[in-house]
């Protein structure tokens, strides 16, 4: 997701099965930017969002439409597109210099560069109602104290499992340790079961793993600070894709993985959410999109946070994740400000209990009825340290080269070694 999410994914959910039709005005570009006031007073703003999966897919449009029937005079052009077909449509038009309107965004990285070559609308003195807005939904949007997107989900990744299946291969209590996973992949193959559903086609679900275990073992100060060295050849760090190496040598993952897709049929998602598989390491929208995508496992279902790692220097309360936001292209019209606000503040009680979002709103935690998104709000209102996804933190080169060189290491094409030598050429590249 975008994954993450998710994400992708994510955050979200992160991911999704395919475009929708994209209807936009002459005005926006063919959706590239543009809407504003006409001379009747009319206004008109494109809205990109990569809501293709539930609930987003019906959600979102309810709440557009909510908004127009309110406000007769604007019309939202919207533009659904699955995650990576997003992020390859948005690179093409930020390299043009034009953005939607109003446009998903996962922060990091990629929004920094956005702001920093003027692109992005600066929303801290318009923002009033920041106040109302949680710290830490906030964060991956901020930088030298300035806000540049509004959040409307946030979360974070760890091991969703099929309890039915765990318990058929004699597992009686999720794993606490890296050398207890192992051991429990060990039992679930054993049993005949699949251990771990992976989307490896898409790459980004794959990182999940050396980032965790990279936080696990080197630690959250040592990630940052080889983002500002932009060294990432320390030894916490090829310890990292060691460890994730004694994973892949178990092959825990399901069939021809390596070509699988995440939401596609087939795929991670649906391997995962059909009882195919006993774990997926995803983040707070995995249960939806296995629902959208497979089936719903109801009380089958568990949360575990990803495990420690004997002699790490990360805590298991140090979390790794992100969320989803929309951002505002430079001179987008104020109404599409107040739809962000309208999404965001009137319409958190539908999106947290369509059970694919988190709250952002304070106090809205209160809210949620589904007992695995309260283990993963506890979580995070517990955490001691939070990590953006690796390919949302750092400049799009070095995000895809984590993501491509992780997937490389999964598929036995690189060591542990080269992995980081190729991250830190990257790093130093951008």
């Amino acid at each position: 997701m975008a994954s993450t999410l998710p994400s992708r994914r994510s955050f979200l959910a992160l991911s999704g099965l395919s475009a929708l039709s994209v209807s936009l005005t002459a005005a926006c570009g063919a959706g590239d930017s543009g809407g504003g006031p006409a001379a009747d007073g009319t206004v008109s703003f494109a809205w990109w969002n990569i809501a293709t999966t539930e609930p987003g897919k019906s959600l979102f449009p309810q709440i557009s439409a909510a908004f127009t029937a309110a406000h007769p005079n604007i019309t939202i052009n919207t533009t659904s597109l699955e995650n990576e077909a997003f992020k390859s449509k948005l690179t093409a038009t930020t390299s043009s210099g034009k953005l939607p309107d109003v446009f998903q965004t996962w922060g990091g990285g990629v929004l920094r560069q956005q702001a920093d070559a003027g692109l992005v609308e600066d929303l801290t003195d318009l923002l009033d109602w920041s106040s109302r807005l949680t710290p830490v939904s906030l964060e991956a949007y901020q930088f030298d104290g300035r806000t540049y997107a509004v959040p409307y989900d946030i979360g974070m990744v760890g091991f969703w499992y099929n309890r039915k299946l765990f318990a058929r291969a004699g597992i009686t209590s999720p794993p606490a340790t890296w050398a207890e996973l192992l051991e429990d992949v060990r039992k679930l193959k054993a049993a005949g079961i699949t251990p771990i559903a992976l989307a490896g086609k898409e790459k980004w679900p794959g990182h999940y793993y050396w980032a965790y275990l990279a936080m696990r073992v080197a630690g959250l100060p040592a990630l940052q600070e080889a983002a500002t060295t932009k060294d990432f050849t320390g030894a916490g760090f090829v310890r990292a894709g060691a460890h994730l190496k004694e994973l892949v040598d178990l092959q825990p993952f399901q069939p021809a993985f390596l070509g699988a897709g995440y939401a596609t049929p087939g795929g991670q998602a649906a391997t995962m959410g059909n009882g195919k598989a006993a774990m997926e390491l995803m983040g707070q929208w995995g249960p939806s999109v296995q629902k959208d995508a497979g089936a719903d496992l109801g009380p089958d279902l568990g949360f575990f946070p990803f495990p420690t790692v004997e002699g790490g220097a990360g805590r298991a309360t140090d979390v790794f994740g992100g969320g989803g936001g929309f951002a505002l292209r430079k001179g987008a019209p104020k109404e599409a400000l107040d739809f962000l606000k309208f999404f965001v503040l009137e319409n958190e009680p539908k999106l947290l209990a369509s059970n694919g979002y988190l709250p952002v709103v304070k106090g809205a935690e209160s809210l949620l009825t589904d007992a695995n998104k309260k283990v993963v709000a506890e979580s995070l209102t517990k955490a001691t340290g939070f990590q953006l996804f690796l390919d949302q933190a750092y400049p799009p080169a070095v995000g895809q080269e984590v993501n491509d060189s992780v997937a490389d290491l999964i598929a036995g094409r690189k060591t542990p070694e080269q992995v980081t030598a190729s991250i830190t050429e990257a790093a130093k590249g951008a």
